[in-house]
């Protein structure tokens, strides 16, 4: 039975014959081992050009922002899937990264498709994007949905991760239309939502990597790639100091059943 498209049978990615590996056009072996570091081969084979310096720039940092986060759920899944099964590192990893959704570490494309949003609706109506980006909290605080890149439990007087990227991409003189509407986002949503809402590292990962030509629906690549790093760390430190049965001692510990009863009789 066919399913889908069955034509177009091609990719632009990665060949190979008996003597070369050509990926994106390079040389494998004598164009990029040793030539590009792993950030532009990783630009490079999403988009198929290599970054320019300061797209090189952005994606580093941004990698680096996210890469750690502490014993968030998808990095304590992987830790005891790993205690569970020592040998299965394929399968610690991608219990972490299978936990990456629109609350941790997908919450980066949640914010770059928001903003995408925003800046489409403005160009719908003249191109005025504080005017949009007022219309969209106004909306949201009517639906009392949050703001998607903006917010921050223990940051909440300004997510340092943010302010650094940024700082950066004002540096590299990357900021553009997303920054601009983020800002934007951070200026009016207190005064619209009436609460503290700092910018957090959600918002401004999409905002400068979209701004240095990163395309939308690529964005959830940069938090897995990203995250993959941390979570080898924590499966190293696993696989030798071992918590993944206290985290889960401790789950069981602190959960209180409150089921129907066994019968008795």
């Amino acid at each position: 039975m066919r399913i889908g498209k069955t034509d177009q049978a091609y990719t632009a990615i990665c060949t190979s014959d008996a003597d070369t590996i050509t990926v994106r056009g390079h040389d494998l072996c004598h164009d990029l081992i040793g030539k590009i570091d792993f950030s532009e081969y990783f630009w490079l084979l999403v988009l198929g050009e290599k970054p320019a310096p300061k797209q090189r720039a952005m994606l580093d940092a941004c990698l680096v922002a996210i890469a750690e986060h502490g014993l968030v759920p998808s990095v304590q899944a992987a830790r005891m899937t790993l205690a569970a099964a020592p040998e299965a590192w394929q399968g610690a990893m991608s219990a972490g990264l299978l936990g990456m959704g629109t609350v941790v570490a997908g919450s980066t494309e949640v914010a770059g498709r928001y903003l995408e949003e925003i800046r489409l609706a403005a160009d719908e109506n003249g191109g005025d994007d504080r005017a949009a980006v007022i219309a969209s909290l106004e909306g949201l605080k009517a639906r009392r949905a949050k703001v998607p890149g903006l917010g921050h439990p223990q940051h909440s007087g300004g997510d340092p991760r943010a302010d650094r990227l940024l700082e950066l991409a004002d540096e590299h003189a990357v900021s553009g239309r997303y920054v601009g509407i983020l800002r934007l986002l951070g200026e009016h949503a207190p005064t619209i939502i009436n609460r503290p809402l700092p910018i957090n590292v959600s918002g401004a990962i999409p905002a400068v990597i979209l701004d240095a030509g990163w395309p939308v629906d690529a964005l959830k690549a940069v938090p897995l790639v990203a995250r993959a790093g941390g979570l080898a760390a924590h499966l190293l430190e696993e696989s030798r100091r071992s918590i993944g049965f206290i985290l889960s001692h401790n789950a069981d510990r602190a959960i209180s059943y409150d089921g129907k009863p066994a019968h008795k009789g």
